[in-house]
């Protein structure tokens, strides 16, 4: 393998994107790579309909495309075309090498097929690790669970020292000392006023 082909998978695998799930090249792009234009890409596919199934290539509604301009941070992805591109994907991308049968075309879809096994790779890499984040965080979350019903005890018990809850209603206390009743204090009222 030469020095030049970690350098060309890496180049392709930058034009890799997802769309709909899938990763795929799209046709100004694989064109590119190919060393044609998009219009003769297109063209070799449109008279080879039969070999482009559904899963080896679609084409892009006005949404995605407005949607990976944004991602990308661009107003024009494939040069001003009226026409929206298409998207292949890796079946699609050997599919479109092998109908436009030039040397260079099949040169480089070596680099598309190593770029996409790339792709495969990372993201099977990277299922793994937010497997692994997951459980970690569920870990962390559990033990902050635990730590903020603390804290929250801390905080209700200093609280208290600082503001302390009036006392709770318990029964009547007895006063001391010698107490007149209702009763006898409005006696002594009417006898005040007939004397």
């Amino acid at each position: 393998m030469s020095s030049q082909t970690p350098a060309r998978v890496d180049k392709i695998s930058s034009r890799i994107r997802t769309i709909r799930g899938k990763k795929v090249i799209l046709d100004f792009d694989l064109a590119e790579i190919y060393g044609v234009q998009t219009k003769i890409l297109n063209k070799a596919v449109k008279r080879n309909l039969a070999r482009f199934p559904d899963d080896f290539i679609f084409q892009l509604t006005k949404e995605e495309l407005e949607n990976l301009k944004f991602q990308i941070g661009t107003s024009s992805l494939h040069g001003g075309s009226r026409k929206l591109p298409y998207a292949f994907t890796e079946n699609g991308a050997i599919m479109a090498a092998n109908v436009l049968n030039s040397p260079e075309a099949v040169r480089m879809s070596v680099f598309v097929v190593r770029a996409f096994v790339q792709m495969r790779d990372l993201l099977g890499s990277t299922k793994e690790l937010a497997k692994q984040l997951a459980a970690l965080e569920k870990k962390l979350t559990d033990r902050l669970d635990g730590h903020e019903v603390a804290i929250i005890e801390v905080l209700r018990r200093v609280m208290d020292i600082l503001d302390p809850p009036p006392p709770p209603p318990g029964p009547a206390k007895r006063e001391i000392g010698f107490h007149v009743g209702m009763a006898e204090q409005k006696s002594k009222a009417r006898r005040k006023k007939k004397a």
